[in-house]
């Protein structure tokens, strides 16, 4: 895996120079772009949204379009975007994430259509409740929020998991591993959960 600044797309076409120098084409690619400061729907400063949105979308989409004609021409790639749970069922206080991610689902159902037929697929992931540092720092504002701590806060998030627990970096990747691979070609379009059973919608 290579890492990438989203936040500096002037530096896209050098990386990519170096990765190809060093490791050759690039036939999988999987955004996974930081996720925005809790923020509500309403009242929030329009610079904000455009900050975001360039971040988390545009550059995303960016990125995409620089390699998606290699993987094109030599007739397979992997486009895999990291979305959240939020994309399904809004989570409250977080509007920047549940709206922008939300944008990137129409975009990746649109792609996966136009790609399909060069042997490139194109599918969304959505976590639930991951242990990563993203979660620890959206447990501890919830925390502050509600004058709890956060490990109680986490301790109740648990309970309205079906699965009992947060899950590991380790399983959402293995699924992303999966998506990445060959036994794959048939999955495009799709969107795929990896929430422990969390999110209540079909």
């Amino acid at each position: 895996a290579w890492r990438l600044d989203l936040a500096a797309p002037e530096q896209f076409d050098r990386v990519i120079a170096d990765i190809r120098e060093r490791w050759g084409d690039i036939d999988i690619l999987v955004n996974n772009s930081g996720g925005p400061p809790p923020a509500p729907a309403q009242g929030t400063d329009g610079a904000v949204w455009q900050q975001q949105f360039s971040v988390m979308v545009a550059s995303l989409i960016q990125l995409t379009d620089k390699l998606l004609p290699g993987m094109r021409s030599r007739g397979w790639g992997r486009i895999i975007t990291t979305t959240s749970s939020g994309v399904i069922t809004p989570i409250p206080g977080l509007a920047l994430s549940n709206a922008l991610r939300m944008s990137l689902l129409g975009w990746s159902k649109t792609l996966a259509s136009e790609v399909a037929g060069d042997g490139v697929t194109v599918n969304v992931m959505v976590p639930g409740r991951i242990a990563t540092d993203r979660v620890s720092q959206l447990d501890a504002l919830k925390a502050q929020r509600e004058n709890s701590s956060a490990e109680a806060v986490a301790e109740k998030s648990r309970q309205s998991i079906p699965a009992g627990r947060y899950g590991e970096p380790q399983e959402y990747g293995a699924v992303a591993a999966f998506l990445a691979s060959q036994p794959a070609s048939y999955i495009t379009g799709a969107v795929i959960r990896v929430d422990g059973g969390l999110i209540g919608a079909i």
